[in-house]
């Protein structure tokens, strides 16, 4: 399955830093990773909120992966707003493991 994750830059970099493998480990106040499951949603997360975030360092960017299907079909997929607002939730003990189910490395598009 593709999916996206929109990032800021501080985020890109760490990600950068394992060679486009990996994500990194969430902050203590970040519970959950949520990848999106379309381009539109995940362009509109980094236009909204990561271009205006501090945090972020008004940058944004989109990646993109492969994951195993089979490993992620345990995780429903939650809607949170229209009906393209799809993503999954990821608990954040579960991203080294979630990592390792990345199929080739994660792009930026």
């Amino acid at each position: 399955m593709r999916l996206y994750r929109p990032v800021g830059q501080a985020e890109l970099d760490l990600i950068a830093n394992t060679d486009y493998r990996e994500f990194p480990p969430r902050l203590p106040e970040q519970p959950i990773f949520y990848p999106v499951l379309n381009e539109k949603y995940a362009r509109e997360i980094t236009e909204n909120w990561n271009k205006k975030s501090a945090e972020s360092g008004y940058t944004g960017y989109v990646t993109t992966f492969e994951i195993d299907d089979a490993y992620i079909s345990q995780f429903d997929i939650q809607t949170v707003g229209a009906g393209y607002h799809q993503e999954f939730w990821i608990p954040a003990e579960a991203l080294e493991e979630f990592n390792r189910h990345i199929i080739g490395k994660i792009e930026i598009i």
